[in-house]
């Protein structure tokens, strides 16, 4: 087992890979290599960045509290890693912690903590995204009408068809909203013609 203060100047090396198979090492040390692993997320290689955050979620749920401090954090880059790794925690607890995320300024960690929310199911999620059909960047709005259908919660469809109406022109959220219609409901009851 290489020592810890190796792995710390490891993490500065040129090459990525060394980087990236250091983020894996890391995984032994637990609590003590929290911090270094969070840090990666600021890495310049996407590679290091993510395998920081399987890492970090690999050492299970002591992580959740200081990568939540890091979704507070004005680093879109880091808020998406931070997201990542509660994702693959897939612990409930950080739920709630997404669902605020669902109110950040930053319309990237809007879109991504409503995808994550989508992926894990989240039922309780279900009102606040819906609020964000009608965000006013595209692809939060895409996102959330994505996350409602995997969600797959009924409460969803009617908004879901309102906002489908309204973008008058919008032939790619149309058929977001579409898909993630019939994910919600794939067999959903014909009106019946008049006679």
């Amino acid at each position: 087992m290489t020592d810890l203060d190796t792995l710390k100047s490891n993490m500065l090396d040129e090459d990525y890979e060394i980087r990236k198979q250091t983020c894996i090492d890391l995984e032994e040390y637990g609590n003590e290599s929290i911090d270094i692993l969070i840090e990666a997320f600021n890495d310049k290689n996407p590679h290091v960045r993510f395998q920081a955050a399987k890492s970090l979620a690999n050492i299970g749920d002591e992580v959740i509290n200081p990568v939540l401090e890091k979704l507070k954090e004005d680093n879109p880059q880091v808020q998406k890693y931070a997201v990542l790794t509660l994702k693959s925690l897939g612990n409930d607890s950080v739920a709630a912690e997404l669902i605020d995320a669902l109110n950040s300024d930053d319309f990237a960690i809007r879109k991504f903590a409503a995808k994550t929310l989508g992926e894990m199911e989240v039922v309780d999620a279900v009102e606040p995204i819906i609020e964000l059909l009608t965000d006013e960047d595209w692809g939060v709005r895409a996102s959330a009408a994505n996350a409602l259908g995997d969600i797959k919660d009924k409460r969803a469809i009617d908004p879901i068809k309102k906002e489908r109406r309204a973008a008058t022109g919008d032939k790619e959220f149309k058929k977001v909203c579409n898909k993630s219609l019939k994910k919600i409901d794939p067999k959903p009851k014909k009106k019946k013609a008049k006679k």
